[in-house]
């Protein structure tokens, strides 16, 4: 490039880019130079074969290598952040202790009660911090109180009466509890305006067990085997005060739950109580409550509340879910073992304390620890 007497002092070393946009000696070209414009329009083929190159075994290798380095690069990161968030709870949990002992220790005994962590700081949440444990308790008591959804009448299934489906997972006690519910309509209604569908064809005796209990109360039993012969037979019970479907029990990871809701939904306005077993740990029971949950679910029965050692995790479900409690079942008698939910004797079952040398009693920070685990600070 050959400097002119107009260009500044070191403008050669810019190249053909530089311009001055004030000079019309220096103005762009309107076009490019021909063999600039053959360069763009016609760039550098790439070699032959260089598009289609295969990656070689060492190059396959260095991959696989680089991402098991990614795989314990990143278990080793979370770790680490596994340690910090424990580390940052037991500050955490120190500095609720000195600030509000009481809140601490009702969250405790909480937890090791059986409740989720969530609510079990919810319900510390009302808990003053001076309060004294006592008073702790007794707040306590009476946040879940509230929260608690229980019918203390058979207004809303024997009185008004309807078609009701028992649901859930095998062995929670669904025929037996069709049997009492069964009893108490015919003390109030008289057997002619009950009558009973069991839509169980698999276990061996499950249709033979209802039709004795339906002798036994004087009766009908009807078995249906799918969706239409469900709508045919509820039609011809129009005239029932009542109609109790016994469903067939399975696990709530089982596909056929969401055919079994399908088919009921589809017969008409069949409402459904989801039997849930008091003895089952909370996280079985929100699993059970997440499969069998939709808009015609009316509520829930506890069962075999005389078997567990605390209400705690059933009550957390009911709670958590927003699930009327209709009916507790303590035992097979029927149909003296069904009773209304008394919400004094659920709270008290619920939040009894472990004994002293019991070894599901939470000592010192493991609350803390707990908590930690789930990744949620105090």
């Amino acid at each position: 490039m050959t400097r002119t007497p107009a260009m500044p002092r070191g403008a050669d070393l810019l190249g053909d880019d530089w311009y001055a946009p004030e000079s019309p000696a220096y103005a762009v070209p309107a076009e490019l130079p021909p063999a600039r414009a053959a360069v763009e329009a016609h760039p550098v083929a790439a070699a032959p074969g260089a598009a289609h190159c295969a990656p070689s075994p060492a190059d396959d290798g260095r991959l696989r290598d680089l991402q098991q380095a990614n795989v314990r690069l990143m278990d080793e990161l979370a770790g680490i952040r596994e340690l910090i968030e424990r580390q940052l709870s037991g500050f955490a949990w120190g500095e609720a202790r000195r600030n509000a002992p009481a809140r601490a220790d009702i969250v405790g005994e909480l937890l090791e009660a059986g409740f989720s962590g969530p609510l079990a700081r919810r319900l510390a949440g009302v808990v003053a911090d001076d309060a004294s444990a006592e008073n702790a308790r007794v707040a306590v008591r009476n946040a879940l109180g509230r929260e608690l959804r229980v019918k203390s009448s058979d207004a809303d299934i024997i009185d008004r009466g309807g078609v009701y489906a028992l649901v859930g997972p095998t062995g929670v006690g669904k025929t037996t509890t069709t049997a009492k519910l069964a009893a108490r309509c015919v003390v109030r209604h008289g057997a002619e305006k009950l009558a009973l569908i069991t839509t169980d064809g698999y276990r061996i005796g499950a249709q033979e067990q209802l039709r004795i209990y339906g002798r036994i109360l004087g009766v009908p039993v009807f078995s249906v085997r799918d969706a239409a012969d469900l709508r045919q037979t509820l039609a011809e019970l129009r005239g029932k005060h009542m109609v109790l479907i016994d469903t067939m029990g399975m696990s709530q990871r089982d596909r056929m739950v969401a055919e079994q809701a399908a088919m009921l939904m589809g017969a008409g306005n069949v409402r459904r109580l989801l039997l849930l077993n008091a003895t089952c740990r909370g996280d079985t029971l929100a699993d059970v409550v997440r499969a069998y949950r939709g808009p015609d679910l009316a509520g829930c029965v506890l069962t075999k509340v005389d078997e567990a050692a605390s209400l705690a995790s059933a009550i957390d479900v009911a709670v958590s879910n927003e699930l009327d409690v209709f009916y507790v079942a303590n035992g097979q008698r029927v149909p003296e073992d069904l009773h209304l939910p008394n919400r004094a004797y659920l709270l008290h079952r619920a939040l009894r304390e472990q004994a002293a040398g019991s070894p599901w009693k939470l000592e010192g920070d493991e609350a803390a620890l707990m908590l930690a685990a789930s990744g949620r600070g105090a």
